[in-house]
Order: structure tokens, then C-alpha cells, then sequence
């Protein structure tokens, strides 16, 4: 199965959106992150809708971080990608009627609750300027400069 690496890749575009002077296109962040550049507008296009982000059209425009990174949890950002499943597994629902499955699905369904009510709330308490500072530790201790380009040629 395949996981859903979205909240991911907008973090990580984000991130990058924060580390440079000025607009950035959607060719620039497509060619970083080794996608498409409609991907990207797609992704941007919904986070501008949440106030994240804002767009530019025309020569020297491209996407903006549109609020401070302190401001921008996790949690803010998961929503603003239409609360995607948090989880791969789930219940077997072939025989509603059999009293083994129901008592096997009333267990999973109250760890699943307490697992994902426990990830929203730590996504609630990271921020993008926390994100942001673990960044510039790792770049600071790599001995690396901050170039989108190098750090992904690697």
C-alpha cells in the first residue's frame, strides 16, 4: 500500500518557501522536490485558500509564505490538506453480525481514536518555526550552505 506523503512534501515545501528572498515559482519548488509544477500548484493552491500562502502572477511572481512560521502547526497544515486518513489500518467489517468481530472492532476503534487524537495534538503543538530551527541546527552541524538545489542534489 502506499503511504500518503503529503503532509510531508508541503512541509518540506514550505520550509524551503521560508528559506528564500522573494517569490518562489512553482518550477523552482517542482524541480526540488522531483515533481511536476502542477503538483505543487495544486498543494499551494490549497494552502492559499487557508491563508498559509500567497500567490503572485507574472514576471517576478511565485508563492509566498503568507503568515509567520510560528504561527503554522502541523496541525493547521494536516487540515488545510482536508484531514487526509491518519492511519493504513482498519476494521474488518465482512460479518457485522458476528459478536467476535464486534468486540474486535470496539477494541481497535478505541485505540484508534486515542492513537489519532494523540498525533493531532502533538501535530498541534510543532510549529514551522520549530521545523525551521531543527533545519538550521542540521545545516549549521552538516557544514552545509542553505542552497535548494545542493541540498537536494544529495
Amino acid at each position: 500500500m502506499k503511504r500518503d506523503s503529503r503532509l510531508s512534501g508541503v512541509l518540506h515545501v514550505l520550509l524551503h518557501m521560508a528559506e528564500i528572498d522573494g517569490p518562489a515559482t512553482s518550477e523552482m519548488m517542482a524541480r526540488a522536490m522531483q515533481t511536476n509544477p502542477v503538483v505543487i500548484r495544486r498543494i499551494l493552491a490549497g494552502l492559499r485558500d487557508a491563508g498559509f500562502v500567497r500567490s503572485e502572477k507574472g514576471h517576478g511572481g511565485g508563492w509566498t509564505i503568507a503568515r509567520d512560521l510560528a504561527s503554522i502547526t502541523l496541525r493547521d497544515v494536516y487540515a488545510a490538506l482536508g484531514s487526509p486518513e491518519l492511519f493504513a489500518l482498519g476494521n474488518r467489517t465482512e460479518a457485522p453480525g458476528c459478536l467476535v468481530e464486534q468486540a474486535v472492532n470496539a477494541a481497535l476503534d478505541d485505540a484508534f481514536r486515542d492513537a489519532e487524537a494523540m498525533l493531532l495534538d502533538r501535530f498541534g503543538a510543532v510549529t514551522l518555526a520549530q521545523l525551521s530551527a531543527d533545519f538550521h541546527a542540521r545545516m549549521v552541524a552538516s557544514g552545509q550552505s542553505i542552497d535548494l538545489e545542493i541540498v537536494h542534489a544529495a
